[in-house]
């Protein structure tokens, strides 16, 4: 008994000891672990975020604040000051002024907190969408209020009751206007992109908006420039304003190719696979505008064989970093993503960067195409354009200052060429290594049978037989010349541009002749573009079809509408 009591006591004693250890490891992993999750963003932590914030952006991978949150997020959640945010596209400040909402919104209150006013729709979605992914686990309601969506749907969630509202001026005017959107209980006004705000001749609604607001709010203005015009808005609606200027970085697009594409709609897809297969080592990323889109073309491409992954706001952020890592590591090609969706997303290599649809803006075409032609290599930045596109196109290159030249999209004789040389070059590689008997024995077989030519052609067409075909390719409808590659041409195909016999004398603005055009003729306002008023006479850009049907209305009207709405003449407004 003696003799087993100390042997006993030893183990047990090593089991305490062990168990000691297990639960000091499992302390200190859980010691760590804090540890870590203290520095985990600690940087944003900084800045006065509460642990609801910081989950939601570690949630969304980010690692830290850009510059504009480092100066406007402490500004605007330890400040009553109003506040002018200068900073280009892309580098965060929707999140610079979305997370101090969050923090500071009443989610108990059903009235609107927060009106967010953006030049667009496209821009009002993406804001709602970014706005909401950072929310984390707040209870706050938003909603997008804009043109071309059901009055209905807006009204209803208006009536559920929300506290942050994103939209375009011209509607929230409207709902304004119905009794639908009251703003007696607003905390913040945001004006985003308000340079664009300007160009798009939306300031006076702007002001307009204003006043159904409260005196006493919150306001901020962000913008990529700061006209005078936008200066003078922030003075007389908010003095004393604190001015958070962020230097514009400077981007390297020496090593970068870049060219445009002009062609239909309707061929773009068929445009860009074949800029694809004219590259042996294509790895690219390519750039849509709705997610909608990065969904069609990638389930397009996939179904073509193209190795290809798709990454957009709606794709969570764990499946997210994995599409990315498996880009990174070359496993796909292709990555087809939204703007929103590509932030921060850093890859080197790339051949291409492919504008399937123009940015919404200068900057925003710079930052894309940033991301080719580095580290000393040399990269190509396509962008397809449609024939109503050179206008914008040319506001691109007029902004950053670049030659975009136009190309030819390759025909399909060159693709089979190009393909043909490039199965002849890996032939000769298979060739020259030797092959195995298996394959040597079952080619003398097959030989014995027929002439090897005959051999050589079966086997090509099998394999091959698609991609070398003329019939497999769709045809693309090349647009016509441009005689003016800088400017929008007259009644080329595809856009006519439409002179109007009234202007800013008749009480006109940009919006009042898009929806007076609407009213009358019932063409919306997506398919009215360049709108330019002037004292006595406007011009407007519209598709063919569309004009026609402009055309059309006023000419079959009584009275002097018959004449108010002609073609342009060639060397008007141009």
């Amino acid at each position: 008994m003696n003799c087993k009591f100390p042997w006993r006591f030893r183990a047990s004693s090593f089991v305490i000891d062990f168990c000691m250890a297990i639960s000091l490891k499992n302390v200190y992993d859980v010691v760590v672990n804090l540890k870590d999750r203290m520095n985990d963003l600690m940087k944003f932590r900084e800045l006065g975020l509460s642990e609801n914030s910081l989950g939601a952006l570690r949630e969304k991978g980010f690692e830290e604040p850009t510059e504009v949150q480092k100066k406007c997020i402490p500004l605007l959640l330890q400040n009553t000051a109003d506040v002018v945010g200068q900073a280009q596209t892309g580098t965060g400040k929707t999140a610079a002024f979305g997370l101090p909402i969050i923090e500071l919104i009443n989610p108990d209150s059903r009235n609107v907190q927060a009106l967010i006013l953006t030049p667009t729709r496209e821009l009002a979605i993406q804001v709602a969408e970014e706005i909401s992914s950072l929310m984390g686990k707040r209870r706050i309601k938003i909603a997008t209020i804009y043109g071309g969506q059901s009055y209905k749907l807006q009204l209803d969630r208006l009536r559920e009751g929300v506290q942050i509202v994103v939209g375009t001026p011209g509607r929230v005017i409207d709902h304004i206007g119905r009794g639908r959107l009251l703003l007696d209980n607003l905390d913040f006004f945001i004006l985003d992109e308000a340079d664009e705000m300007l160009n798009m001749g939306f300031i006076d609604d702007v002001e307009k908006i204003l006043e159904s607001t409260k005196k006493k709010k919150r306001m901020l203005f962000f913008s990529a420039t700061m006209p005078q015009r936008i200066l003078s808005l922030a003075s007389k609606y908010m003095p004393g304003f604190k001015h958070v200027e962020i230097k514009r970085e400077p981007l390297t697009t020496s090593l970068t190719d870049q060219i445009y594409f002009e062609v239909r709609d309707a061929d773009k897809f068929e445009s860009l696979c074949r800029i694809i297969d004219v590259e042996e080592d294509f790895y690219g990323l390519i750039f849509c505008r709705t997610k909608i889109d990065v969904d069609n073309i990638s389930h397009k491409l996939q179904d073509r064989g193209y190795l290809v992954d798709a990454i957009h706001g709606d794709i969570e952020q764990k499946k997210r970093e994995s599409i990315i890592k498996r880009f990174k590591d070359k496993k796909v090609q292709i990555l087809i993503a939204t703007d929103v969706a590509a932030r921060g997303l850093d890859v080197n290599d790339l051949t291409h960067v492919i504008n399937y649809a123009l940015p919404q803006d200068a900057e925003c075409y710079t930052h894309r195409i940033g991301r080719t032609g580095r580290a000393g290599k040399q990269g190509t930045a396509v962008t397809f354009i449609t024939p109503s596109e050179f206008r914008k196109l040319a506001y691109i290159k007029r902004t950053n200052n670049v030659d975009i030249r136009k190309e030819k999209v390759p025909e399909i004789k060159d693709i089979i060429r190009i393909r043909k040389n490039r199965l002849f070059n890996n032939l000769s590689e298979i060739i020259e290594k030797g092959q195995d008997e298996i394959y040597k024995n079952f080619a003398s077989e097959v030989l014995k049978n027929f002439p090897p030519s005959d051999v050589v052609a079966a086997l090509l067409k099998q394999a091959f037989g698609k991609v070398l075909d003329e019939k497999s390719y769709a045809e693309i409808k090349n647009a016509p010349p441009n005689p003016n590659p800088n400017h929008a041409s007259v009644d080329r195909q595809g856009v006519t541009r439409l002179f109007i016999a009234r202007g800013k004398r008749d009480g006109l603005s940009k919006r009042d002749l898009v929806e007076f055009i609407f009213k009358k003729s019932g063409v919306q306002s997506k398919y009215i573009d360049d709108v330019e008023v002037f004292d006595t006479y406007s011009f407007v850009s519209v598709p063919f079809k569309e004009a026609e049907v402009i055309l059309n209305t006023f000419h079959n009207s009584e009275g002097r509408d018959r004449s108010l709405v002609v073609k342009a003449k060639k060397g008007k407004s141009f």
